[in-house]
């Protein structure tokens, strides 16, 4: 083979790469224009999630305020209640003396009583009925032990101290005493 046929050669190769790298050159765009849309995606999606991000901060701190303001004022509704209690036994007391009469005085604090037990009971606190019944630890603190003939052994005899529930879960336990039988 002559020189000449090796160039020529050469240069048929030097056009087929030419049209190879063109092939290239468009690959290379595809990708680089793939590369920009996936990066344009990816700051997209950025920002969505610092937008996200803020929103849930945002609510967050709502969230906290508002418990705050349920702890602050969550006993609003009760107070208002006992309010009116507290103005029955500031009139019995202005009564009581002004008339100097102590029944007057008994009626007045016994309808207050009344009242204000209504009020508990409105929002769920109830009396824990003790005195006769056998003894339960759960809602009743023994405090003494006397031996009684007519109470049997194991129930409460008296009660010094009454106990509440708040719907189903002890507020305050009985303080109560509790019989060890028949004294021997």
């Amino acid at each position: 083979m002559s020189q000449d046929d090796k160039n020529i050669h050469s240069i048929d190769n030097l056009d087929g790469s030419s049209e190879a790298s063109s092939g290239t050159m468009e690959g290379v765009n595809e990708l680089q224009q793939v590369l920009d849309a996936k990066s344009d995606e990816c700051k997209a999606l950025n920002e969505k999630y610092l937008r996200l991000a803020a929103e849930f901060d945002n609510y967050k701190r709502l969230a906290q305020r508002d418990q705050r303001e349920q702890i602050k004022f969550g006993n609003e509704q009760i107070l208002k209640e006992l309010l009116p209690v507290l103005d029955n036994l500031e009139r019995a007391i202005k009564s009581s003396k002004g008339s100097g009469s102590v029944d007057a005085l008994t009626e007045g604090v016994e309808l207050t009583l009344k009242q204000l037990v209504g009020a508990l009971t409105k929002f769920g606190v109830k009396a824990v009925e003790s005195v006769g019944l056998a003894f339960d630890p759960a809602t009743q603190q023994a405090v003494a032990q006397v031996p009684s003939d007519t109470i049997p052994e194991n129930h409460v005899v008296e009660e010094y101290q009454k106990g509440y529930l708040l719907q189903d879960r002890i507020l305050r336990a009985a303080m109560v005493t509790v019989s060890t039988g028949a004294a021997n």
